[in-house]
């Protein structure tokens, strides 16, 4: 299944040129199978691009950075010759958040089987990451769950993740440090989501933005003679 298909679903719903006059006129069952397929190959590219040594790390849209509200403790590690220890958090954080992330896959896959002709018509008519959507509503949690013991498991190998969580938890009753982000574990689980949330984001605009020739053949399938 081309990666392309849904946003060739979309175009095909939008163009002037589609004979069909709304969603009601597409085979239902096969547009809701190629989406489904369409999006199960966006969602391992987006697991394959970040789930991997410097899939965090080595990318500057989704790596994790220290919290705004503890930036300053960083300068000031990196002010008294702590600069090594501070590269280090940054460091095991987006480690943590690289192993986790291939939990999210099959989670993410199962997502996708269960979208049913309702959902895959919102979602083609929807938002550029109505997809995207759709799989944080209804695999979140799961994932959080799934993401904590792992994240937790890599940042304990570090000394610092107790020296960062006293000196938050100490930030928040003082009002300089959002609740939040007071436990490392849970600050880099929900910083790893959102990274991975953000890549599948951008695999759903690709999707949709750049139909290819390559798909037009079970587009033909789906909707028989809607392409010209």
């Amino acid at each position: 299944m081309n990666l392309r298909i849904a946003a060739l679903l979309a175009v095909c719903l939008l163009a002037p040129t589609v004979h069909a006059a709304n969603l009601s006129d597409l085979r239902d069952a096969e547009v809701a199978k190629g989406l489904r397929e369409a999006l199960e190959v966006g969602v391992t590219n987006a697991v394959t691009k970040l789930g991997h040594e410097n899939g965090f790390m080595g990318n500057e849209a989704v790596r994790i950075p220290m919290p705004e509200s503890l930036q300053k403790v960083e300068s000031g590690m990196r002010k008294l010759g702590m600069g090594k220890q501070a590269d280090e958090l940054v460091a095991t954080m987006n480690r943590a958040a690289e192993q986790a992330v291939p939990e999210a896959k099959m989670l993410l896959v199962n997502a996708t089987r269960k979208l049913t002709i309702d959902d895959a018509k919102k979602i083609l008519t929807g938002p550029d990451d109505a997809a995207t959507q759709y799989f944080r509503a209804q695999s979140g949690e799961q994932l959080t769950q799934r993401f904590l013991p792992i994240v937790a498991r890599e940042t304990k190998k570090l000394k610092l993740a107790d020296y960062y969580n006293r000196f938050a938890n100490r930030g928040v009753a003082l009002g300089l440090v959002r609740t939040e982000d007071a436990n490392l574990d849970e600050y880099v689980t929900r910083k790893a989501l959102d990274g991975l949330f953000a890549t599948v984001a951008d695999e759903e605009r690709a999707i949709r933005a750049d139909p290819m020739e390559s798909g037009k053949r079970l587009i033909k399938k789906v909707f028989g003679s809607v392409v010209p």
